[in-house]
């Protein structure tokens, strides 16, 4: 579904963001992409969404190189204040992108009051943002993700605003959904403990100038609920695992491994 491909992104000012960046997602995969704080996760995911123009290397969706913003992609930011018009209604909100793809007014209303279902607003249609806390903002802000029926949903820290109750609540709301409807999700996020729950493999980034460090599948079974995965002794394994990831990018830089193999590529030992 999503290959990323020698991507490098060095802004005017001389920042080198992205050095030599490859991996891949698989159609209907949910991978999570973690590093060092400021290794260039946002500018990766604002290269894969068509708002930034890679310096050298490409990103292809379906094989089709990415140009400008894909009409098969959507894109959940982290200020959910910021992205949702607070002069419209909720409905409006979820339905201006519908209407940008021209779809036809009779399947809008039913793509918008399908999507406020899934994510527990159907009875908030006609309120407006503000009205609302911040958790049912960024609820109004999946739901017009979801409406917009796009192939690959980008995701950057989506939950990083929210109280922590409110954060597993998403989660749990982003599985369902990405069971349900079997769109591919790549999100960017820097808790170490979101990543290990909702990936079902982890790309992890080297510091600035970023490259992939790693590449980690998680095994854990399906399907995840807060108590029953997180209590699990692989769960703690693999987040202490990527934690020492994180670590030895942030004390050296770029001069870790490129994308290698690492040491948990393969089938998953549970002794270890």
């Amino acid at each position: 579904m999503l290959d990323v491909i020698a991507l490098h992104k060095t802004y005017d000012n001389g920042t080198h963001a992205l050095r030599e960046l490859d991996f891949h997602v698989d159609d209907g995969e949910l991978v999570c992409v973690v590093g060092p704080s400021g290794c260039g996760k946002t500018t990766l995911l604002k290269c894969v969404a068509g708002l930034l123009t890679p310096t050298s290397g490409e990103v292809r969706l379906a094989g089709s190189r990415v140009a400008g913003p894909p009409r098969d992609t959507a894109v959940v930011f982290q200020e959910y204040g910021r992205s949702l018009f607070p002069w419209m209604t909720v409905r409006q909100n979820v339905e201006l992108p519908l209407k940008e793809k021209r779809v036809a007014a009779a399947r809008r209303r039913e793509l918008v009051a399908e999507s406020l279902a899934a994510v527990g607003l159907a009875d908030a249609a006609r309120a407006h943002p503000w009205e609302l806390s911040g958790g049912m903002q960024q609820r109004v802000a999946i739901a017009r993700a979801v409406a917009y029926e796009p192939r690959l949903l980008l995701m950057d820290e989506p939950f990083a605003a929210v109280d922590a109750q409110t954060r597993a609540e998403l989660e749990d709301l982003l599985l369902s959904l990405w069971r349900r409807l079997g769109v591919t999700v790549l999100l960017v996020t820097h808790d170490i403990d979101e990543a290990v729950y909702l990936g079902r493999r982890i790309v992890v980034l080297s510091g600035a100038p970023t490259a992939v460090q790693e590449e980690l599948p998680v095994p854990l079974p399906a399907p995840r609920d807060q108590v029953t995965t997180r209590s699990d002794p692989r769960f703690a394994r693999l987040r202490a695992h990527v934690y020492e990831q994180i670590q030895r990018a942030h004390s050296s830089g770029s001069s870790g491994s490129s994308g290698g193999p690492g040491p948990w590529d393969g089938p998953w030992d549970g002794a270890r």
